[in-house]
Order: C-alpha cells, then structure tokens, then sequence
C-alpha cells in the first residue's frame, strides 16, 4: 500500500471513531435538561435512576402525629416542611409530618404506623420514621421497608410523656436524640415545585375537606399571607398559642380502600393509594387552581400539572396536602 493510500485509510478511521464517539456522547444525554430549577420533564424518574436511598445523601426525619381532639394542641407540627393528612379508622385524621430544613426542640402527641404510610414513604429514599407502636401484623411490613424505624422501643431516651393530658396523647419526641441535625432541602424528594403563581385561579376565603368524623379548614389570610388552619370547627394552634399555618395547601383526590388490619376495635383501616393519578385542588396566595397529580411509582415524587400539563409552583413555605376520597 502507497504512503497516500495508508493516509486516506487514517483519514477514514479517525472520522468513523470521532463520529462513534459523538454518538455514544448523545446517547448518554438526557434530553430537556432536569437540572436544579428545570420543570424536569425529561429528567429520569427516581425510580429509573436506580440510586441506593443509603447513597443519596441524609434523609428527611417523619413524624406520625395524633389529631384527636385530646392531642391538641400540637408540638412542633408548625415547623414541618410539608404535613399530610390522612384518613384512619372510624373516619378520624391523623398527620404525617416530614421535617427536612429545620428541627423543632419537641414534637408530638407522637402515634402509630399505618400501612398506606409505607407507600407514601417510599418518595423520600431512606427516611427515619419516628412512631409509636403499630397493628402486630403491620409490624414485619415496616421490618422489611425502606426506612429507619425509631420508636419508644428501640430509642427510649429520645421519647417521654408530657404531663396535663392522658396517655396515649401525651408521647413526645426530643428529634435531636435519633436526628443530630436537620437533613437539609435536598431531603425533600416530594416532587413538588416552588416558585411564582400560575395563572389565572380562582379567588378563594376558605376551604373545608371533610372525614366521617373529622375536618379540615383552611382560611386565607391577607395580612399573615398564608393560609390558618382550624380542625373539626375550631381554629388549629401550636403549644405556644400561635396559630397553625401553611403557605401551600392541596386537597388531593385519592381513592381511600379498605386495608387488610383492623384497630382493637375491629374497625377496619383505611388504605389510602397514593401511586397513580387523579384530581387536586391547590390554594395559594388566596387562590384556587383545580390541577391534576400524578405518582407513576413509589419512588416517585407527585407532580401537579395543569390541563395543558404545566407543572404548578407552591408557594414558598410550608406545605399541607390533605388526601380526600375521590367525590
């Protein structure tokens, strides 16, 4: 082979590694960005990243808080980033509160796991779950999931009973004692999205989500810019006597089903799905937007998108989602 033709030959081998490689390069992109501040759209889900929950940097600290009528008023509950709300037996509430950017001294009446808990759960990797007590068979459920299980019986010294109320509504949890510090925002995996209003909305004074025995009201409040919380008729307030606030509220559509466990009772437990996807309501700035969710997978965060499919930006704040049964 001549000198020239060996360097054509060159020529073409280089041309066809330079375009191999350029490929390979676009293959490993993720189109859409996804980037912190993106809207994400074509960014992998969690549940296809296949991160290790351990290798995913502190989780977010999960308290199961009592909302009988004798748990009130609460402790700590007001410095949680993001608050659920769910339905248990004989159509009573109770809250889930997840704490990820701030630690309050005490937080409490602290009460039991239930199973939909486990699923709503999984959004946060590997959270701590501080709890007290649950359903026996429930028990090797919460065993095998993905979660640190901190009760009165693994961690006594972070728990103690508060004088002035009767037990069970008077367990209270000392967070420092199994969570040093505050995991940090990144520890909010929720999926939700901050930033200014969308559009439009409808103005709104208050809204009201009913249980069989049990209610929510949320009532906007022009000069605290956020929306106070009352519970069954009477308005919500911390220990302190501050009134309990969100800036962020959602009433989300869900389908509430019978579970497999019972109370001592024999009342049946509420099973509330939070995988799939439905309707919501999201209030504020003293509005109201009626959206759509979605959570394709346990491990998935829920996003809220409008009809055209916009994502929905909260309000910086805190964050309430009550989970109602699909009307």
């Amino acid at each position: 082979m001549g000198r020239g033709a060996r360097r054509r030959r060159a020529a073409t081998t280089a041309a066809l590694l330079a375009a191999t490689v350029t490929a390979a390069l676009a293959a490993g992109c993720t189109s859409g960005g996804g980037g912190p501040g993106d809207d994400g759209r074509g960014a992998p889900k969690k549940s296809e990243q296949g991160v290790s929950p351990s290798a995913a940097g502190p989780s977010a600290l999960v308290v199961k808080i009592d909302n009988a009528a004798s748990a009130r008023p609460h402790t700590g509950v007001d410095a949680a980033d993001v608050v659920y709300a769910e339905q248990v037996e004989g159509g009573l509430s109770r809250l889930m509160a997840v704490y990820a950017t701030r630690l309050p001294k005490t937080i409490g009446p602290v009460r039991s796991a239930r199973e939909s808990d486990l699923e709503l759960l999984r959004q946060f990797g590997r959270p701590t779950l501080a709890f007290s007590g649950a359903q026996k068979k429930l028990l090797p459920l919460i065993d095998k999931a993905p979660l640190r299980a901190e009760t009165p019986e693994n961690a006594a010294d972070a728990y103690f009973r508060g004088s002035g109320r009767p037990a069970p509504h008077n367990l209270y949890l000392r967070p420092e004692r199994i969570v040093p510090e505050a995991p940090g925002q990144a520890a909010l995996t929720t999926g939700f999205r901050y930033g200014p209003a969308p559009e439009d909305g409808t103005a709104t004074a208050s809204r009201t989500v009913r249980y069989p025995a049990a209610r929510f009201t949320f009532t906007w409040s022009d000069s605290r810019d956020r929306w106070l919380i009352g519970m069954d008729g009477t308005p919500a307030t911390t220990a302190d006597g501050e009134r309990m606030a969100a800036e962020t509220v959602v009433v989300q559509y869900v389908k509430v089903r019978e579970s497999a466990f019972q109370d001592f009772l024999g009342n049946n437990t509420p099973y509330t799905e939070t995988v799939g996807s439905g309707k919501a309501t999201v209030l504020r700035d003293g509005r109201a937007w009626d959206v759509n969710w979605t959570r394709d997978d346990a491990a998935d965060g829920t996003t809220f998108t409008t009809g055209d499919g916009t994502p929905v930006n909260f309000a910086k704040g805190r964050v309430w989602v009550v989970f109602a049964g699909t009307p």
